[in-house]
């Protein structure tokens, strides 16, 4: 007679426990929005010959998304190094570029905003805050941290340690289209 009330307590046990698995939706375990980036350090190393021109940014229904404009003598690049850092240093002086957020990622690109004569082919008109994303889901503050001997150096303060991806899209020949270096930031994990 003992059994037969321990073998009941198990089977209540099993089916309750059943009943509170299935009550989970399929869909917790579904990446958020389908996103399967990660956050360790993206980086790509190709010879390139690209300036930087522009830096703009725009807003998704799952990312933020900052890309920067490349012009130059080809219609494709190759050549960046975009990580979470624990704070983003100024080209050649070595100043920390402090950025409003939970989270830096450095965006380093081999491609100077100047030409081969030393003008510039992109000023900031505020170093600061080079593209409003005030109130954004997930970007805080896009920062300016210079250009030199070939580089460019580019602060994102994002609201936290978020997954993101980085690609390129290539230009179109003969056309003022060049490459784009394209950096998304996902609003949630």
């Amino acid at each position: 007679m003992t059994r037969k009330p321990a073998r009941l307590l198990v089977l209540s046990l099993a089916a309750v426990t059943g009943l509170v698995v299935s009550a989970v939706p399929a869909s917790a375990a579904d990446p958020y929005c389908g996103i399967r980036w990660g956050s360790l350090p993206q980086v790509a190393t190709a010879w390139d010959t690209e300036m930087v021109n522009g830096i703009r940014a725009g807003r998704h229904a799952c990312f933020d998304r900052l890309v920067v404009d490349l012009g130059g003598q080809d219609t494709t690049f190759g050549s960046y190094d975009v990580r979470y850092v624990r704070v983003v240093s100024e080209d050649g002086s070595g100043r920390q570029v402090p950025v409003r957020g939970g989270a830096d990622i450095r965006v380093l690109l081999a491609a100077p905003a100047y030409d081969q004569y030393g003008n510039a082919t992109f000023t900031p008109g505020d170093r600061s805050q080079v593209v409003d994303v005030a109130g954004w889901t997930t970007f805080r503050q896009v920062a300016w941290a210079g250009s030199f001997e070939g580089r460019t150096t580019l602060a994102l303060g994002v609201r936290a340690h978020l997954p993101f991806r980085v690609f390129t899209l290539a230009g179109t020949p003969a056309s003022d289209q060049g490459p784009r270096l394209v950096i998304d930031v996902a609003h949630s994990w």
